[in-house]
């Protein structure tokens, strides 16, 4: 039963947010050469204001932000109804096992270390 959900989910549109703009910038085009429907925020806050009016099949998080870091925006959507069914990916330069066990608990589906290749990104989402 739980292959046949997993199977159910297709990932057509990613949003990504990242105060950064050459970040924001990479993986929009990563994701858009791959086919995804992209949506990009500056900040956590931006974030779980558009994840409830766009309903993304999957929300990509940097963790430092200003106006609302990635962890305060993971737990935010995975107690909202409407959003705590949306995989969340971090994507930070915080490598730390630490950090990585701390966006788990917050909810985080997955955790990619920047910098990233092209590859890292897309076999992350297959994975999904």
């Amino acid at each position: 039963m739980l292959s046949a959900q997993k199977e159910a989910a297709v990932i057509r549109k990613i949003l990504i947010a990242d105060d950064s703009n050459t970040e924001r910038l990479n993986l929009l085009h990563i994701l858009e050469a791959a086919g995804f429907q992209v949506i990009t925020a500056q900040s956590g806050n931006e974030a779980k204001a558009l994840a409830e009016t766009e309903l993304p099949d999957l929300i990509m998080l940097d963790i430092i932000m200003d106006d609302g870091d990635g962890y305060q925006a993971c737990r935010a959507l995975k107690r909202n109804a409407a959003t705590q069914h949306i995989p969340v990916v971090m994507v930070s330069s915080k490598s730390n096992p630490v950090d990585q066990q701390w966006a788990a608990k917050l909810g985080a589906t997955a955790y990619i270390v920047k910098p990233y290749k092209e590859e890292d990104v897309l076999q992350q989402i297959a994975a999904l």
